[in-house]
């Protein structure tokens, strides 16, 4: 049987301070940072998506909103 989870994109969260990386659907995301953290670290965010991930997704939006596009050149 397949569910939802089974469906959804896996984003890779990392624990460099625990040495773990693992994956986890999207929907649960948040809530596994949140639970990881709060168990292993006293609530303080170390446990994150994995830098990679984050900033292809800057990027991505950097370029969608035009911020990569070459500036006019007004000589």
């Amino acid at each position: 049987m397949t569910t939802q989870a089974d469906d959804e994109p896996q984003v890779p969260i990392v624990c460099e301070e625990c040495g773990t990386d693992t994956r986890v659907p999207l929907s649960e995301l948040a809530d596994t940072l949140d639970r990881h953290n709060e168990r292993a670290h006293d609530g303080e965010q170390i446990a994150v998506v994995d830098p990679a991930i984050t900033e292809h997704i800057a990027d991505l939006a950097a370029e969608d909103l035009g911020l990569f596009d070459e500036e006019p050149d007004n000589s």
